[in-house]
């Protein structure tokens, strides 16, 4: 599991975030279900050769944010909060809502052209029976 988390040098983001990141979309895609028991810190950061505070700060992070539990002595698993990853799920929308509405405004776009575009989207992806 932890061989599909990497992190990137060139990334202008922290190490810790592109982990807290990667998981968080883990989890969103339902790839990572509740339970499913996370690499030790150590062996974290042995395979993604950072220090063992990056990946404890993220664990940490997640931790705070509901998307893991620590168990001493057991390790740490994906957190088995129902909803939990239809709720990332609705953040990552809502992010990728606001800036749709900033790149419109930005072009002077009205609301009613914004909306449908927006409906032109979703038609478009309708799966055709």
């Amino acid at each position: 599991m932890h061989s599909s988390l990497f992190i990137s040098q060139t990334d202008a983001r922290p190490m810790y975030l592109q982990i807290v990141e990667q998981i968080r979309q883990r989890v969103a895609a339902g790839d990572w279900e509740a339970g499913l028991e996370l690499p030790s810190i150590r062996t974290l950061a042995a395979n993604l050769r950072v220090s063992v505070i990056t990946v404890k700060r993220a664990y940490l992070d997640l931790e705070s944010e509901g998307v893991i539990v620590t168990r001493h002595g057991k390790g740490s698993f994906i957190a088995d909060a129902q909803g939990l990853a239809k709720d990332m799920r609705l953040a990552q929308l809502d992010t990728h809502l606001a800036a749709a509405g900033e790149i419109a405004r930005s072009l002077g776009m009205a609301e009613p052209e914004l909306i449908e575009r927006l409906r032109s989207a979703l038609t478009q992806q309708e799966p055709t029976s």
